[in-house]
């Protein structure tokens, strides 16, 4: 591998019940949005979602595991991984990851045990040991989902000092604050609580608003988020069209903000969502086959050409590709354009 963007894949493995190795990497072409043949880059206990040092050559993977764990990768050239270091998140079963925007601190949604944990990083982004552990408590109406908390997403704000942590077993939306001089996390007066069974699972922002997908109802809906964390509700939308159970995994938006996108696992669909400038409510106007089974997650990437299109990459736990789609600048529906990648399990698409 020599030319081209590096994107890494997180892939469930046999201690998840996966078919995955670890993070492969592959390269990207900025032009044409193709990736090249995988390979892999570090063999590690299911990396089940990957997030990147905002300056660092470093790479963060969650280790879904009982006794869940962090991971830090020096990232090489050529793609190759170095672990720089591992900490205990002190939750189990940890999904989703993400640093700060001053690079300072690494924050965990442990979706097993219902916790979000903090982590310091060094000047070389490794992890020291964990400065807070937040326990989340509650239950919601879906019995077989909802028995207990379960945090699917720690999210910093890109300025500021606020964290963002969904709970889909509460129904609950945390606006945490992190203090970076101790690396402790100081809860809201109360969580902001969606619809009940709606079972929150991740958000997108875009200008001031959030957009929040509920994976147990087959939900959208958008937010206007004032200053101290405050939400209220805009609109509301489903996320599919077609019949049966939907459960929809991950949202993202274009980059100028008019498209929302939203993997649905069950229909096997990406549908496509017109964000209306003035009022921010959430309307479908288009649903397209995903190419595979279970869309677990995608990353949007941009074009390098002038004008050009964006690309979406969505991850298939559950037959073992990522497919590539063109996104249409003026319609914002997604295309098949690229070669199908196969790995097993495939969890997470990150471009590094």
């Amino acid at each position: 591998m020599s030319d081209g963007e590096l994107v890494f894949i997180g892939c469930y493995t046999s201690e998840a019940g996966g078919r995955g190795d670890g993070i492969s990497v592959a390269r990207r072409d900025p032009r044409t949005g193709e990736l090249s043949a995988p390979r892999l880059a570090a063999a590690t206990p299911s990396p089940s979602f990957l997030a990147r040092h905002p300056r660092l050559p470093v790479l963060y993977a969650a280790g879904e595991l009982t006794e869940g764990r962090i991971t830090a990768w020096a990232i090489a050239e050529n793609g190759d991984l170095t672990l720089l270091g591992e900490q205990p998140t002190g939750g189990e079963a940890p999904c989703h990851l993400a640093v700060t925007a001053d690079g300072g601190h690494l924050v965990t949604a442990n979706y097993g045990s219902g916790s979000v944990s903090v982590h310091p990083l060094d000047l070389l982004g490794v992890p020291g040991e964990r400065t807070d552990l937040r326990q989340h408590s509650g239950t919601g109406p879906v019995e077989d989902r909802q028995e207990g908390p379960h945090a699917h997403m720690a999210t910093p704000d890109p300025d500021g000092d606020r964290v963002w942590v969904i709970d889909l077993g509460v129904d609950g939306l945390f606006p945490y604050r992190l203090d970076p001089s101790t690396g402790q996390l100081e809860p809201p007066p109360a969580p902001f609580h969606v619809r009940p069974g709606t079972g929150p699972r991740h958000l997108a922002r875009a200008d001031g608003r959030l957009y929040v997908v509920g994976e147990l109802d087959g939900s959208i809906t958008g937010y206007d988020a004032a200053a101290d964390g405050t939400l209220s509700e805009l609109g509301r939308a489903r996320t599919s069209g077609a019949d049966g159970t939907v459960q929809p995994s991950e949202i993202g938006l274009g980059a100028d903000g008019r498209f929302g996108y939203v993997a649905n696992r069950g229909a096997d669909t990406i549908a496509v969502f017109a964000l209306d400038e003035t009022s921010g409510i959430p309307a479908l106007i288009g649903e397209v086959p995903s190419g595979g089974v279970w869309p677990r997650h995608f990353s949007i990437m941009p074009s390098i050409e002038p004008g050009g299109s964006e690309f979406l990459y969505v991850a298939h736990e559950r037959s073992d590709t990522v497919i590539t789609f063109r996104l249409d600048p003026e319609t914002g529906i997604p295309a098949l354009g690229g070669a199908v990648l196969e790995l097993g399990s495939p969890t997470c698409v990150l471009r590094a």
